[in-house]
């Protein structure tokens, strides 16, 4: 039940706005603090209505307590909103002004935001006690003065971004040749591109096309040692920086592909290509292919791949098995440094 408002009167307030914050400091003094002792619990003075954050706010005081029995011996203070139809996340922080010192000190901080509307309130039950020791500190003319600092959240706007879709786009530049302005030939199939994000996306393309050596008016290029199938997927990994979909080959053809990409992630410094083929070549590592591979990894400085190599080979006891296969035949005729390498890492192992 509401009691008289004439003992509750607002004080001068400090207001601050922020991106996505409105804060302010309300306080209102009660005055004739002891007169309303005795109103009885449940029983209150409402404030003057104030604003903030585009909403109406007041302030409920309790001379006796809420009607929560446990605020007994206690002011207790709430803050109610009064906007009807509204639901709003606010922090709020209640401070009482200890006169003798001439602080304010925090009675309730809350440390995330609460839900207000019109049926459900926020405050300090225990606000102050109602005893003479602690009425001395806070009273002055028989006047108390109340603080609520309260910072209003403002809700943004949740606009949705569509993904990006630059890969795609640039993946229909390169199939529809909208622009293209050179053209390379690969065993007898033509492939049209751009020479600008050619020599963007590669330090060699961009010295072949516009360096001080290179050739500006070259229009078409005949590339030898690549097959189409990989320089489209090599193209396609520079338009989209992703590699094709290769579902439709088996394990054997997806790996001599990611092999073949990886010579040319090589010869075109295209790092990002080739690490990918690195750790996708990991993953694909067996007794039958694992000299074959390590002998690749060495001929073009895939480190991270040369120790997958020969961990893989030195792991569960794979020596015997790699040893008879053709690969690693082939590695002792053209990589003999390799075979040593191996060797040596294979005496360090088992001395551990």
């Amino acid at each position: 039940m509401a009691a008289s408002q004439s003992s509750i009167a607002m004080v001068p307030s400090r207001c601050t706005a922020e991106m996505h914050t409105a804060r302010a400091t309300v306080a209102v003094e009660i005055s004739g603090y002891s007169r309303l002792k005795g109103l009885g619990r449940g029983k209150y003075l409402r404030s003057p209505a104030f604003s903030i954050g585009g909403h109406e706010w007041c302030i409920y005081y309790f001379p006796d307590g809420s009607p929560d029995e446990a605020s007994q011996g206690h002011v207790s203070v709430f803050l109610k909103l009064l906007t009807k139809n509204a639901e709003v996340k606010a922090l709020h922080t209640w401070m009482r002004l200890n006169r003798v010192s001439g602080q304010s000190i925090v009675a309730l901080s809350r440390k995330g935001p609460d839900v207000f509307e019109r049926k459900k309130s926020w405050g300090v039950p225990k606000f102050m006690q109602t005893t003479a020791e602690v009425e001395s500190a806070y009273l002055q003319n028989d006047c108390l003065l109340i603080e609520c600092e309260v910072s209003v959240i403002k809700e943004t706007l949740d606009i949705h971004v569509p993904p990006s879709d630059l890969s795609d786009n640039l993946a229909t530049l390169l199939n529809g040749k909208i622009g293209a302005d050179v053209t390379f030939k690969v065993q007898g199939e033509v492939f049209s591109a751009h020479k600008i994000l050619l020599a963007m996306r590669s330090a060699v393309f961009n010295a072949e096309f516009y360096g001080p050596m290179g050739d500006n008016g070259a229009q078409d290029i005949t590339i030898d040692d690549m097959q189409p199938a990989v320089f489209k997927a090599f193209l396609h990994f520079i338009y989209t920086d992703s590699l094709p979909s290769m579902d439709d080959l088996d394990d054997d053809d997806k790996r001599e592909m990611v092999k073949h990409l990886l010579v040319a992630g090589d010869k075109y410094a295209m790092e990002r290509m080739k690490r990918v083929c690195e750790g996708m070549l990991c993953k694909s590592l067996d007794v039958e292919t694992v000299a074959t591979i390590l002998a690749l990894a060495d001929q073009h400085h895939c480190n991270n791949l040369k120790d997958a190599c020969i961990e893989f080979m030195l792991s569960s006891n794979r020596m015997d098995d790699v040893i008879a296969s053709q690969g690693y035949a082939h590695l002792k005729r053209s990589c003999p440094d390799l075979i040593v390498d191996v060797f040596e890492r294979t005496v360090k192992s088992r001395k551990i």
